[in-house]
Order: structure tokens, then sequence, then C-alpha cells
């Protein structure tokens, strides 16, 4: 991807795409996340994650990681991933990296999170859809 800037629907297909590319006993467990592409975290967000500007945060995983989920769990909201479009298009300007590269990168960690992965986990994942 390059020249203009993808729009939010064009990063979320690529991170539809990478989602897709996911072992299976990682896709079946993602039916209900939802994933949202937004501008900007809302201030609320960075407010509660002690962070001073919107740029320093390119995804976030909204929900309980799948091991401490419980029956007591109904009428809560689904779990959510979203990924911040001016923050992953300004690490992409900063870094040089593959722009699919980058929202793959960020999914992947998102979703790590949605499973309670370690940090060495959702490197092996990455490289899997890699």
């Amino acid at each position: 991807m390059m020249g203009q800037a993808p729009s939010a629907e064009e990063m979320e297909a690529v991170a539809r795409a990478t989602i897709d590319r996911l072992p299976s006993q990682f896709r079946a467990h993602l039916g209900d996340v939802v994933l949202l592409v937004d501008e900007w975290a809302d201030d609320e967000t960075l407010a509660a994650l002690g962070l001073e500007h919107p740029l320093d945060l390119t995804g976030l995983y909204h929900g309980q990681p799948i091991g401490e989920k419980s029956s007591l769990d109904s009428g809560a909201l689904p779990d959510r991933i979203h990924l911040y479009r001016q923050a992953i298009l300004s690490e992409w300007c900063e870094t040089g990296v593959r722009l699919d590269d980058l929202i793959a990168h960020v999914t992947v960690h998102e979703i790590g999170h949605h499973f309670g992965l370690s940090d060495a986990d959702m490197h092996a994942l990455e490289e899997a859809v890699g």
C-alpha cells in the first residue's frame, strides 16, 4: 500500500485478512469479537491508560481474556479490538515498515490480549500469519 493513506475500511480489510490467516484454533474463538477501526483513541481511553497523546496508541483490546471469562458475564458488551488509524499511519511514516505488515502486527497483538498470550507467544502467532 503506497501513495494515498488507506481509509478505515481498507485498514479493516487488511486486519480481517490477517485474522483469516490465523491458525484455526485461534479463529474459532474470535467469532464474537468486534473489530473496529477508529481515527483516534478517545480522551477517556487515553486517560485510563495514562497516555498523553492519541498517537501513542495504535490498538487496544477491550474485554476479558478467554481464560478469565465466566458464564456470569452474560449481558456484558462483546469483546472489541480497536485499531487507531491515525496512530498506525504515524507509526508507518516513522518506521517505514510496510503498512500491511504494521496493521497485521497491531491486529495480532490485540488478538493476543484476547487469548491472554505472552509477548513471545504473540510473536510466534505473528510469524504464523506472516
